[in-house]
């Protein structure tokens, strides 16, 4: 879709935080490491939920009560999905991180495209052949959707084959993280119970990673290798550009950072994304060492107002467009998806080098990462 349409599933995902300011390289350089698991007690706080807040604030609203298979959950009155119309899952990029891709998967009602999109995950599955180079599925090959339904509290039940229990126990957090995020970017849906054979997790196998309470993106996803290591912090999710295998096509990953808590979250996230990657396995700094946040400011018609000072790009003009566009998909994830405009050394017109005014209102794309095959 064009960048002016409305995001569709681009929630906000906070929950804990603590200062992560070590630059990488990218787009203006790279780096890499790899992605660990938080602390437990860390863990366990993302895995909390509140009955009072919801999914915006990094905690989802009240879902269904336990005891209910997911062959016996209210499923909603299945809706025929548009022809040609795409489902964005989340699958693991040759760096090892997971990323939002756009599929054009099969048509059908809503209740199939979800269990199509969830399908597209399984490594070797029918839709291997299907995903763009450099791309897989992180559930274990064999895994099989036995069926997904949806409550009136927006909880998705899943229910899997035994076949998913075979994945590797150093990829735990990056299944659950997979299914949550290709879940609950479908509208309706905020959050996520697991099933295996008709018995619910309560626990996942072979880590022990609790699912006693439904999962949201308050989970967060590709979490920094240095977790917090204490407690009083909340997390903001920031977009950075990767490169295809090929070097091609850019796409955006979207990163768990963690930032003091009670800071104003869309200041801390855009501080983040301005500070580059922490060495993360092939993201590309979208920012220039000269960037400058001076200010944010929300207006009466929901538009988020971002002024930026830079050195490299004076005039505002041929901006990279990954250094704009994530700076809409990093504002989108953490307000409720409001639109953006940005101004540039005190310019209002804004120009990316894809051609389009970011000095303008602009709403990140419904459809992310539509990559070819």
């Amino acid at each position: 879709m064009k960048h002016m349409n409305t995001v569709r599933g681009l929630s906000a995902a906070c929950l804990l935080t603590v200062p992560i300011l070590l630059s990488g390289c990218g787009l203006f350089g790279s780096e890499s490491a790899s992605v660990d698991p938080p602390p437990g007690e860390i863990e366990a706080q993302m895995l909390e939920v509140s009955d009072n807040t919801t999914l915006d604030t990094g905690v989802f609203e009240p879902v269904a009560e336990e005891g209910t298979a997911a062959e016996g959950s209210t499923t909603d009155k299945a809706e025929a999905a548009a022809p040609g119309e795409r489902t964005t899952v989340f699958l693991k990029d040759a760096n090892g991180l997971l990323a939002p891709v756009s599929l054009a998967l099969p048509d059908g009602n809503s209740a199939a495209m979800l269990k199509d999109s969830l399908t597209a995950l399984v490594s070797k599955g029918p839709y291997a052949s299907s995903l763009p180079e450099g791309f897989q599925g992180v559930l274990p090959a064999g895994t099989e959707v036995k069926n997904v339904s949806v409550d009136k509290d927006k909880l998705a039940v899943v229910e899997f084959n035994s076949a998913f229990n075979d994945y590797k126990a150093a990829d735990e957090r990056k299944v659950l993280e997979a299914i949550t995020w290709t879940l609950t970017g479908q509208e309706g849906i905020q959050g996520v119970q697991l099933w295996v054979d008709g018995k619910k997790l309560t626990e996942m196998p072979l880590l022990g990673t609790p699912l006693d309470h439904p999962l949201s993106r308050a989970f967060g996803i590709n979490l920094p290798k240095n977790g917090p290591m204490q407690m009083n912090l909340s997390a903001v999710t920031v977009y950075f550009s990767a490169a295809t295998p090929d070097g091609t096509h850019q796409y955006y990953v979207p990163v768990t950072r963690f930032v003091p808590a009670g800071e104003d979250k869309v200041k801390a996230a855009l501080g983040e994304l301005i500070a580059g990657p922490e060495s993360a396995n092939g993201l590309e700094t979208v920012m220039t060492g000269g960037t400058v946040l001076d200010s944010v400011e929300a207006g009466q018609n929901g538009v988020v107002t971002v002024s930026l000072t830079d050195d490299m790009f004076t005039d505002g003009k041929n901006v990279p467009e990954e250094m704009l566009e994530s700076v809409v998909l990093t504002v989108a994830q953490n307000t409720e998806d409001a639109p953006v405009q940005i101004r540039l050394n005190g310019l209002d017109t804004v120009t990316g080098t894809n051609n389009v005014d970011y000095g303008k209102p602009v709403s990140a794309p419904e459809y992310v990462n539509a990559l070819p095959l």
